[in-house]
């Protein structure tokens, strides 16, 4: 059996924190590496600001705040920060950029260390290709907010080996998240269920059916989601989304897939959700977390 003392998170985004985030409060030490100092400290602030938005709602101590950020280092030094008992490749949706993370990553850390990529759409079998030992790659998908959602897709590569699945199902259960084994396929069972209803969801706004806040109020409590789809896009990120339907419209070349052109606008424009302030809803500040108002 394993014992995680420390793992190294590559990648300080939405994700990255949250992996950063449960890891470090179900008692693992955590470096997050990110692409430069001013980056880093930048990351170590949002982490910050997440942990208050948490705090407001009555989701988190004080002083639980203080002991996740001790165990959480943040910097840009992608050379000296192992040893690790696990290192997870949280950097954007790019195919290139998540093979130049892993070829980094067993260069410095060495072969036997369990590789993942954290990814919604791409094939785990080509990011991990560019390793000298793929058998010891895997891939994984958590949901926004990480610290909620309790279930974790585990996705194996053509090489994946059983130890290194055993492996990332022992650490996920550490976290107290629900693992489910997917096999290799365009999108595997979340982004592939929720990004048509997306979609959908956008064409009704921009066929003006109805505004963005009355097609989530509809959806939401007709169905008894949590949230809207709309609401969902934004926290997400807009520009992640896109890169979602892009992929798997690649891929499947399924209508269904196709992105919505009032998407490709709002992108294009900056307007990305919840980090940016501003996307479907608008908000009062940057934050994951923070209250919505129709835009």
């Amino acid at each position: 059996m394993t014992h995680f003392r420390k793992i190294a998170v590559i990648g300080g985004g939405t994700m990255g924190q949250g992996i950063a985030q449960v890891a470090a409060t179900s008692g693992i030490e955590v470096v997050l590496v990110e692409i430069s100092e001013e980056r880093a400290r930048q990351v170590h602030r949002e982490l910050g600001l997440q942990l208050d938005a948490q705090i407001a709602k009555w989701g988190l101590t004080k002083s639980e705040k203080r002991a996740i950020l001790a165990r959480v280092e943040v910097t840009a030094d992608k050379e000296g920060f192992g040893p690790v008992d696990l290192a997870v490749e949280a950097v954007p949706e790019r195919l290139a950029a998540k093979q130049q993370v892993f070829r980094d990553l067993e260069r410095v850390l060495g072969p036997d260390v369990v590789k993942v990529t954290h990814t919604a759409t791409l094939s785990v079998s080509e990011i991990s290709q560019v390793l000298q030992h793929p058998e010891r790659a895997i891939g994984m998908h958590f949901l926004p907010p990480v610290y909620r959602v309790p279930v974790v897709e585990v996705v194996r590569g053509l090489a994946t080996s059983a130890d290194t699945f055993a492996t990332v199902t022992q650490w996920i259960s550490v976290l107290g998240k629900t693992s489910v084994e997917v096999n290799e396929y365009p999108g595997y069972i979340t982004t592939r269920g929720i990004v048509p209803m997306l979609n959908e969801a956008m064409h009704m706004v921009m066929e003006g059916v109805a505004s963005a806040k009355d097609v989530d109020a509809a959806l939401r409590l007709g169905f008894g989601l949590e949230m809207g789809p709309l609401g969902m896009a934004d926290r997400i990120g807009l520009d992640q989304v896109l890169l979602w339907m892009e992929s798997l419209f690649h891929e499947l070349g399924e209508l269904k897939y196709r992105p919505c052109p009032l998407l490709r606008k709002m992108v294009r424009a900056g307007h990305l959700g919840v980090k940016t302030g501003r996307g479907f809803f608008s908000y009062d500040s940057p934050v994951p977390g923070s209250p919505a108002v129709p835009a």
